[in-house]
């Protein structure tokens, strides 16, 4: 008897303390997101904002048009081998194609992209996309931050994992591939004009020939 009225009055002395605990003090509070991460702009279309000149999202449709007309967006480049102009048809905005998967990339792809985003950044806001807007945008949105902003890979690769664009699952070939690239090489390609960072690279090779060919 004696036992039970103690049990008792423990669970009811264990209610009242934590029925004063205020009920936000009981849940751990939302890390902040930071600053210099992709900032969101419309769920919708998983739309991020990386600089004043760079965006990042899944396949847009032709709803969002009106919105990329707001942000004024000059140029959209697209990941997917499918053409934006199925749901582009804004004569104002320039579109590039560049189609690439993760597990076949290599640092070709990685300059194209970069000098695309730069000569088009020249001329207004750019948007790029893939269909999901987390594994090969968020690829090349990390080689962006890692080549041409000067971020850590430690600090790209966190935003691309961590920053809520999709599920962590997809970001395997693209971790690979940020971990092994040779960051001084693509700057230096990138800066040089060159199509890659290995001489012998098919593109290289085929900028050779043609070269050869004109002497």
């Amino acid at each position: 008897m004696f036992l039970t009225r103690f049990s008792s009055a423990f669970c009811l002395s264990l209610l009242a303390l934590f029925s004063c605990i205020p009920a936000q003090a009981a849940e751990a509070p939302a890390a902040a997101r930071p600053t210099e991460w992709a900032q969101p702009v419309e769920v919708q279309y998983n739309l991020f904002q990386m600089s004043p000149t760079l965006y990042r999202s899944a396949l847009p449709d032709d709803g969002a048009v009106p919105l990329l007309n707001n942000l004024k967006v000059a140029t959209v480049i697209n990941f997917l081998p499918e053409a934006d102009s199925s749901w582009l048809k804004a004569p104002g905005i320039h579109q590039v194609q560049l189609p690439y998967r993760t597990n076949h990339v290599d640092d070709s792809d990685v300059l194209k992209t970069l000098r695309a985003i730069q000569s088009a950044e020249a001329e207004g806001p750019v948007l790029m996309h893939c269909k999901h807007g987390s594994d090969r945008t968020g690829l090349m949105a990390a080689m962006y931050r890692i080549v041409v902003q000067g971020w850590s890979k430690e600090d790209a690769l966190n935003e691309m994992t961590q920053g809520g664009f999709g599920e962590s699952g997809h970001f395997k070939d693209g971790v690979r591939y940020v971990m092994q690239a040779d960051v001084d090489k693509l700057r230096t390609a990138l800066a040089n004009g060159d199509c890659s960072t290995s001489a012998f690279a098919t593109c290289s090779m085929k900028s050779w020939f043609q070269t050869v060919n004109l002497k």
